[in-house]
């Protein structure tokens, strides 16, 4: 999808999936990865990878331990930022919005989709807090997974959150840093379109 494809679209959410769909024929690693931005409520901010795990008409889903500084800062305050970056590709994507829960009976699907060894270390780890050793982990899924078997319930404190966009910014990678930025801004139930400077 060209820039004209962007600029003539009528939303951003179709555009990204069409992008996405060509990220994960070229990326290597990883193309759902974007760095999700949060904030404390006084207004510091914290960065990091997630991996992305749905996109539709509701936003951008992701899932994590919800005691981990991410899971505070947003329960805190409830809104983020992220970005693609599909460097293959000469494109990132930015998007700006408010983040709610995702419902429980889609988290737990999501959590059974997973493997057994990423269901033990989900369950285990206290994310974010101070850890001895790796060892201290490795033993901690050792001994759940001895005590426990087939699937494990999804722990109440991994939850999946849903970041409902305002904004989302397109940006193609052009000679001379003379890069195309597209944005969308939501206004009411439709979207106001807008070229930027690089």
């Amino acid at each position: 999808m060209d820039v004209k494809a962007v600029e003539s679209a009528r939303e951003p959410i179709s555009v990204f999936e069409q992008w996405f769909a060509e990220a994960q024929r070229k990326e290597i690693n990883d193309p759902n990865a974007a760095a999700l931005a949060t904030a404390t409520l006084d207004g510091t901010p914290s960065v990091r990878m997630v991996l992305v795990k749905s996109v539709d008409e509701r936003g951008f889903g992701f899932y994590t331990n919800a005691r981990s500084r991410k899971g505070v800062e947003l329960a805190a305050n409830p809104r983020a930022a992220m970005c693609f970056h599909w460097k293959a590709l000469r494109r990132q994507v930015r998007v700006e919005g408010t983040v709610s829960v995702i419902p429980s009976a889609e988290a737990d699907a999501y959590f059974r989709s997973r493997s057994r060894r990423s269901q033990l270390g989900a369950a285990v780890s206290r994310q974010s807090e101070m850890l001895e050793s790796r060892e201290q982990l490795v033993e901690m899924v050792r001994e759940l997974e001895a005590r426990t078997s087939g699937e494990l319930p999804r722990p109440e404190w991994w939850k999946g959150y849903m970041l409902r966009p305002e904004r989302v910014e397109f940006w193609i990678g052009e000679e001379d840093r003379l890069h195309d930025r597209i944005l969308f801004e939501r206004s009411g139930d439709g979207w106001v379109k807008r070229r930027l400077f690089p």
